[in-house]
């Protein structure tokens, strides 16, 4: 039953893929680089695949995997090779997004105060590889297929490989609590909360692929991505209603709700109806978990009031900072003594706050928060103006953006190799897009017939 059933799960990975192709469009093989990086950072490591033992010390996570580290510094280096082959692409993305660049140029120099600054230059060094594939998919000639193509391959092969996982492999798709042994489900992840950052964040990508099919379904070649994406949300929901993620779940729906709003209504598109929506999706959902507002809606997205003791670790680790104004050094708090004494207080071995804000305050401060702000205020005018002009991607990195901040509420989002953030950072990054809907302009030249050319909106 189980050679049947992957074989049947490869047969519609394979029946996807050829449901969502474009034969007319053109991205180089490059772009399987960031798709690897990110079906790593979506799954689990290498030495986790390979069912290596896991950290089980706070100086075993110290060191970490010597087989992990050559397989991201080889990815880095065919990254770093790849944008040296597209200078002139490089040098205006680079000119057009200074606060990415001078947040992480605070995060390397963050490095030199921390206790263990060889270990936060290499987190350091690992985190600019996230930057690295995102560069890559947006240097390519055509950044829209690129950026379908590459949330397409992800969402392709983890979702449906998950519900595999889940359903006949349970030694791999299936994790037990200990002591009360009850099962829970972590598909190609190692726990339930990365199964539903992926399948919130591949499930925004494939509800920003069906509106847009939707919207063109009068085309021939659109009932494919129709089709292909539908099938991809329906396992996404299967997916987080079975393992219950609260948070991923609503974050799907908020951002979904704001891709769909954006392209079917064009109202809109309209700046002052976009900060309405976002302020209001910001404020529902600061009131519901931290306020106790909206009669126990935390309750009734079935979290605790405490949301699974995370209160408790917030107040634990904020008393525990000893920098306020720049921090331990990057990605420096949970290592060594700290990590020790919390891991001898909880027996589940926490190694992040999960609270996005807390975690970037706690190893960069306040320094490093209003850095990251700057990066927000400077992505979220850009895709303003992309959602007024109706541009093809503008929707979905709003989308990516907005949720980025709510899922940090209860989670750490803000986190090296997490897919949140790497969607984040696709969304904060500023780059030209093209408008590929609307009616072209007629250019009247003398001596010539009408020419139509593309319309070129840059942000």
């Amino acid at each position: 039953m189980t050679q049947i059933a992957t074989l049947v799960f490869g047969l519609g990975i394979l029946g996807l893929f050829m449901l969502d192709r474009d034969k007319k469009a053109r991205t180089s093989i490059a772009l399987w680089i960031p798709a690897i990086w990110m079906l790593l950072a979506g799954s689990r490591t290498v030495s986790e695949w390979l069912q290596l033992d896991s950290p089980r010390t706070a100086d075993q996570y110290l060191d970490g995997s010597p087989i992990d580290r050559a397989v991201y510094t080889s990815l880095l280096a065919l990254g770093l090779i790849v944008l040296a082959t597209r200078r002139h692409e490089l040098g205006s993305l680079l000119r057009r997004n200074t606060p990415l660049l001078v947040f992480f140029s605070y995060c390397a120099i963050s490095t030199i105060w921390s206790d263990f600054p060889a270990v936060a230059f290499k987190r350091w060094s690992k985190a600019v590889g996230d930057v690295v594939m995102i560069l890559i998919v947006v240097s390519e000639p055509d950044r829209y297929t690129a950026i379908k193509r590459f949330l397409a391959r992800c969402g392709f092969l983890l979702i449906p490989f998950s519900i595999l996982f889940i359903k006949y492999y349970p030694s791999l798709g299936r994790g037990y609590s200990p002591w009360i042994w009850t099962p829970f489900y972590v598909g190609v992840t190692n726990n339930k909360n990365m199964l539903g950052m992926i399948c919130m964040t591949l499930g925004l990508g494939s509800v920003w692929r069906f509106v847009h099919a939707f919207q063109d379904r009068r085309g021939r070649r659109v009932t494919g991505p129709l089709v292909a994406h539908g099938a991809v949300l329906v396992m996404v929901m299967w997916l987080l209603l079975t393992v219950k993620s609260a948070t991923s779940l609503t974050c799907l729906l908020l951002g979904g709700g704001l891709i769909a709003t954006i392209n079917l209504w064009r109202v809109a598109r309209k700046p002052l109806v976009i900060h309405f929506l976002v302020v209001a999706i910001l404020a529902v959902s600061i009131s519901a978990v931290f306020l106790d507002l909206g009669g126990g809606l935390v309750q009734t997205l079935g979290r605790d009031p405490t949301l699974t003791g995370r209160t408790e670790i917030w107040k634990l680790v904020l008393g525990m900072a000893t920098n306020p104004l720049f921090g331990t050094g990057f990605e420096s708090f949970w290592l060594g003594p700290r990590l020790e004494k919390l891991w001898s207080m909880f027996w589940w071995h926490p190694n992040e706050a999960h609270n996005g804000y807390i975690e970037v305050y706690l190893n960069l401060g306040w320094v490093g928060l209003a850095l990251l702000g700057v990066v927000f205020v400077r992505g979220y005018r850009s895709l303003v103006v992309g959602c007024r002009h109706n541009l093809p991607t503008a929707s979905l990195r709003l989308a990516y953006l907005v949720v980025g901040l709510v899922y940090s509420f209860t989670e750490a989002g803000f986190r090296m190799m997490a897919p949140v953030w790497i969607t984040f950072l696709l969304a904060a990054t500023v780059f030209p897009e093209a408008r590929t809907r609307g009616k072209p302009k007629v250019v009247v030249t003398p001596l010539s017939k009408p020419e139509t050319v593309p319309c070129l909106q840059g942000l």
